[in-house]
């Protein structure tokens, strides 16, 4: 098989080939390897690497499937994960200097299931400091550039497996959700990404951690990569749920008007009237802004900035006592610190929009209702909605958009920040490009329990449309 078909297949084919015997797994890992050292100096993707014992270890998935082993069902295929999981042996540093050296000797709980079922790690991929930003750059790593065009954001704080995912430098990775994490990273970098429902899956082994329970509900642990199959097989790896099966018949698609009130290009908006049009020759579809639509901004914000964030501050700065302001200060008078300036800003905004203890109150008795409400009124209903306004921008301006103190993050946020208030399972998925060949993807949003149904409408849409498609790693 050659290098650049290993390149495009996603985990599911890759197991596959490898149990049938039309590929083996030190052929799949080679080729991935081979990739990441060809495209890592452009777009700055893979930030630790094992590469030596991921060939030992495929040589091991071979020799077991010689001699008719128990396989998992990532049997010998290669996988990254975000620098922000536990693995043994490696480093998690979430891009901070005073962590560079700390080695884990155990594996976040989800790296160990992906592991049982034989998946081979070939390294773990850059996000923004401590995950805190929709933008990846930091002061360890540096940035990780948009394979499709390397002037163009990543997005954030996944952002290194959706660089190397588009890029094919790996078959699927993991990545995590607490502000569009997962999102963001694919919708710029064209890869399917899925966040799911809150409690879902185990977050045991993801740093940072996250202490209010409103914070707790809006992180989630999911896959990127190449298909929906690969993101269905994931989810059912990783999560001890049981979803059950459903046709699309039964469901109302509700899809965000293109005219929101809210910041949206011409071309996003066309590509909402496209997969409108294409649905509602089959199915019961309507332009409806669901309930909470216009709060969620707020609210995300503000359960971020519970307590000014200063679980987030105090790892910082463990070993910097020049203080949060003083910090930011020096480093646009480019004296260097070792703290990026997206975060040292993330934490001020943090600061500045912390909620009081009675708007926390307020906030729960807004939830609770919301989720009863919501429970109701997404029995039976799938939404799409954008995942952010546009394509990839360049570097720098998202973070501009979000972290602005005019609280910009009011117009720019609502599109990411409904599911993860509301704890929904989404599933990104790339349907299209702007006029510069940057991709373009949208959300599917239901309740917990209808995955089924999300993926099913995942993979018509991706069939009809866009979908993934291997980027050329280009200068510009």
């Amino acid at each position: 098989m050659e290098k650049r078909d290993i390149l495009k297949m996603d985990a599911t084919g890759i197991a596959s080939a490898i149990k049938k015997k039309h590929l083996t797994s030190i052929d799949a890992v080679t080729a991935f390897i081979e990739q990441i050292k060809a495209i890592n100096p452009s777009i700055n993707a893979v930030v630790e690497e094992r590469f030596t014992e991921a060939l030992q270890e495929a040589q091991e998935a071979d020799e077991l499937l010689q001699n008719n082993g128990a396989l998992g069902k990532l049997h010998g295929v290669p996988i990254s994960i975000k620098e922000c999981f536990h693995v043994k042996g490696m480093k998690t540093t979430a891009g901070l200097e005073h962590r560079q050296d700390l080695i884990y000797q155990e594996d976040a709980e989800v790296v160990q299931q992906l592991k049982q079922e034989g998946a081979i790690i070939l390294g773990k991929t850059n996000t923004p400091a401590l995950c805190f930003c929709q933008e990846t750059d930091n002061k360890l790593y540096g940035r990780t550039n948009n394979p499709w065009d390397i002037t163009k954001t990543a997005g954030g704080s996944s952002g290194g497996e959706g660089a190397l995912l588009a890029s094919g430098g790996s078959a699927v990775g993991i990545g995590s959700d607490i502000g569009g994490s997962i999102r963001f990273p694919s919708h710029f970098n064209g890869v399917i990404g899925f966040k799911p429902g809150k409690d879902t899956i185990s977050t045991e082994g993801h740093f940072p951690s996250v202490q209010h329970e409103l914070q707790h509900r809006m992180l989630t642990v999911g896959p990127m990569g190449k298909s929906v199959e690969d993101m269905q097989l994931i989810y059912e790896i990783l999560s001890p749920s049981h979803f059950k099966h459903q046709t699309l018949q039964e469901f109302k698609i509700e899809i965000l008007p293109a005219n929101p009130g809210y910041p949206l290009s011409t071309r996003t908006g066309n590509l909402l009237g496209q997969l409108e049009n294409f649905l509602e020759r089959i199915y019961n579809v309507q332009q409806v802004m669901p309930p909470y639509f216009r709060d969620s901004a707020l609210i995300w914000q503000e359960i971020m900035s519970i307590n000014g964030s200063k679980l987030v501050e105090d790892e910082a700065f463990n070993n910097d006592r020049s203080g949060l302001v003083r910090s930011f200060l020096k480093e646009k008078l480019r004296q260097r610190t070792n703290v990026h300036p997206y975060l040292s800003w993330a934490i001020i905004g943090a600061k500045m929009f912390k909620p009081s203890q009675k708007r926390v109150r307020e906030i729960m008795d807004i939830i609770q209702q919301g989720d009863e409400l919501l429970k109701t009124y997404l029995d039976k209903r799938l939404l799409i909605m954008p995942v952010y306004y546009q394509s990839a921008l360049d570097h720098g301006q998202v973070f501009k958009e979000i972290f602005s103190i005019r609280k910009t993050y009011l117009q720019y946020m609502p599109y990411t920040a409904y599911a993860n208030v509301w704890g929904l399972p989404a599933l990104t998925i790339p349907v299209g490009e702007d006029e510069k060949n940057m991709p373009i993807g949208v959300q599917i949003i239901s309740s917990i329990g209808n995955e089924d149904a999300i993926f099913r409408l995942g993979k018509l849409l991706t069939k009809r449309f866009r979908g993934y498609k291997l980027a050329e790693v280009t200068d510009r």
